[in-house]
């Protein structure tokens, strides 16, 4: 990670004189349950969305979505966002995050023709083509609301054309792709309201540099800042804080609470060359919606989805060589269910919501236990059932799976010779 020198400093001794609201997610004052609700959200909380007082064209949205109460992350975090209160989020993957930045930017934007109002930074062109859609799907009553995607792989020239025929009021990107549309000026972010950093950790360590100078384009004052990941070290939680001014603060200190209360997760100890047999007569076995299957490299996704498909199992892939329009294309493929199976690299790990899956397999292991948090919580979403299937092959596998189980507070437990569907599928569509 950077120095922290180098980022821009926010008035340290008036940072030390506000009192900061914070939130921990294990000790909620009003000590509700986890409740069985309707809509894609699980849900602790009995209000709903309209007792946020949001928009009634934000509120027709929602219902038609088929949201009906929003979860503990929307319920602490949106009630003070849409007052424009900076926010710093942590909270477990498939909870609902991007809703928060989505309705509660949506609910205060203030439309000026050819003004630039949100702008929303991630580190994938596919999660930035899918935060785009919830703002589509969400303004979906709102049709003055014009929103644009900037991301690199594309062609620069057309961007630039549709900023100067057509500027978005909310516009979402990658920092590579903000950064030359800035240099270039043709985008102006010097009237903007909402600054909003998705998967933030992942940003500020590896993407720093180019954040902040899109950050220094931005207005001093008079903006909000909203940051989320699932993961949010201590070590980076102050880096975090000095975008912003008296955050609301959301974190989960008790890490064993960022596992997914509905994921089953199992390993496999077996040498590599029989992971390929093992995954066959798994898929073979298992009774699935949508499985995506993590591989360490580029050349493995690609001879693995080959071999999938030489075996009667058709699959897709997603990796960083490929060209930006075929990601696009395959991730939105498998999102509408043309797809069943997915081999991806890391590019798939964080962020990405597809509401069918419900088995991801750890083909190769990740590198860190961060990496593991947000490849198995592409399974059960949204408090549903799911299953995380880990190949353990080295001693470095076996270090990784440690550091996991001791880092969330869980047992992973070896693959039983039988499976109870009920455990990782839910009973209504089994």
């Amino acid at each position: 990670m950077a120095d922290e020198a180098d980022l821009f400093d926010y008035e340290d001794c008036e940072h030390d004189r506000q009192e900061q609201l914070t939130v921990t997610v294990n000790t909620l004052a009003d000590g509700h349950q986890q409740k069985e609700v309707k809509g894609s959200y699980a849900s602790i909380h009995s209000s709903g969305f309209r007792d946020f007082l949001l928009k009634p064209e934000l509120l027709r949205a929602i219902v038609d979505c088929g949201f009906e109460h929003p979860s503990e992350v929307q319920h602490e975090c949106v009630p003070q966002a849409v007052l424009g209160t900076d926010i710093l989020c942590q909270a477990k993957s498939g909870m609902g995050k991007t809703a928060v930045f989505v309705l509660a930017t949506l609910h205060q934007i203030n439309k000026i023709d050819d003004v630039v109002s949100v702008l929303v930074i991630c580190h994938t062109r596919e999660l930035a083509f899918q935060i785009s859609k919830e703002y589509e799907r969400f303004s979906k009553y709102m049709p003055s609301i014009k929103v644009g995607i900037f991301v690199g792989g594309l062609s620069i020239d057309v961007d630039k054309k549709s900023i100067q025929t057509n500027c978005p009021h909310v516009v979402v990107g990658t920092p590579g792709r903000i950064l030359a549309l800035l240099r270039s000026n043709v985008l102006n972010l010097s009237h903007i309201k909402h600054f909003i950093l998705d998967e933030c950790d992942k940003m500020l360590e590896n993407m720093r540099s180019d954040v902040q100078q899109i950050f220094l384009r931005t207005p001093r004052h008079g903006k909000q800042v909203m940051m989320f990941s699932a993961t949010l070290s201590k070590e980076i939680r102050p880096v975090c804080k000095r975008f912003m001014q008296n955050p609301l603060e959301m974190y989960v200190d008790n890490e064993s609470k960022l596992t997914l209360h509905g994921l089953s997760q199992h390993y496999l100890k077996l040498n590599d060359h029989d992971k390929t047999r093992q995954l066959l007569g798994l898929l073979d076995i298992l009774e699935f919606n949508q499985v995506v299957i993590f591989v360490r490299t580029i050349q493995r996704c690609m001879a693995l989805v080959k071999l999938l498909a030489d075996e009667n199992f058709p699959a897709i892939a997603i990796h960083r060589g490929m060209m930006q329009k075929d990601r696009l294309d395959r991730y939105q493929m498998f999102k509408d269910f043309n797809k069943r199976i997915l081999v991806a690299t890391d590019l798939f790990a964080r962020g990405m919501d597809v509401e069918r899956v419900n088995i991801v397999f750890n083909y190769d292991m990740p590198d860190n236990s961060d990496t593991y948090l947000h490849r198995v919580a592409r399974a059960g979403r949204f408090g549903t059932k799911g299953l995380a299937l880990s190949f353990i092959a080295d001693e470095n596998d076996v270090n990784i799976l440690n550091s996991v189980q001791d880092r969330f507070d869980i047992l992973i437990t070896v693959l039983p010779h039988e499976m109870d569907k009920l455990t990782y599928i839910e009973s209504s569509e089994t």
